[in-house]
């Protein structure tokens, strides 16, 4: 009996490693074509037919430090919160007028006074332009994406996605001053390289 239980259990453990094994990484670089900078360019995999992600149980922050959004930009799955913070020692009204440029899903948080915290579950995908009517040379992006598949480029343009299951995907990408681009890709158990050029 004992035997046959070691047996199960090491069955169970190959199957668990075998899942492991199955998903891959997608990585690249982005090479952008007359932009300032390839860098926090978000690289991620569009929607999957039939396929529908819960939405994350943890929060995600964006705090106004030395009158900045930090992180300028980031980068979440469709239908989770966002903790907007103050750490400065002025109130800011955040807001944004639109989502992908469609004004019904504006919002603003009203005053988020000094050590304050405000949050906001997002769940239309596209980039909400973060703004403050009180400072308006603050600004940010919350780039809300259909998969928990996406990455944000280093300061060389380079990006990795890790633990994409295989098949074949829409690999997408959003910069604040460059046209989206759209490749097909099909990843397997192994890396799968993918490069992008990112136009003005």
């Amino acid at each position: 009996m004992r035997t046959f239980r070691r047996a199960i259990v090491a069955l169970v453990g190959i199957f668990c490693l075998a899942n492991l094994a199955q998903a891959g990484e997608v990585k690249g670089k982005v090479t952008a074509a007359g932009l300032k900078s390839a860098e926090n360019i978000v690289v991620y995999i569009d929607a999957i037919p039939g396929k529908k992600f819960d939405h994350p149980t943890q929060h995600v922050a964006v705090d106004q430090k030395n009158m900045l959004f930090a992180p300028r930009t980031t980068v979440i799955l469709l239908g989770t919160t966002v903790d907007f913070l103050n750490h400065d020692n002025v109130a800011h009204n955040v807001y944004w007028p639109s989502i992908n440029g469609d004004k019904r899903f504006r919002h603003s948080m009203t005053i988020v006074s000094p050590n304050q915290k405000k949050s906001f579950e997002f769940d239309n995908v596209g980039a909400a332009e973060l703004l403050c009517n009180i400072h308006p040379e603050m600004i940010g992006y919350v780039v809300v994406v259909p998969t928990p598949y996406f990455a944000l480029t280093g300061y060389d343009g380079t990006f990795s996605i890790k633990d994409v299951p295989p098949g074949t995907y829409t690999l997408k990408t959003w910069s604040e001053d460059g046209k989206p681009t759209t490749q097909k890709i099909t990843t397997g158990d192994a890396a799968t390289n993918a490069d992008l050029t990112v136009t003005k």
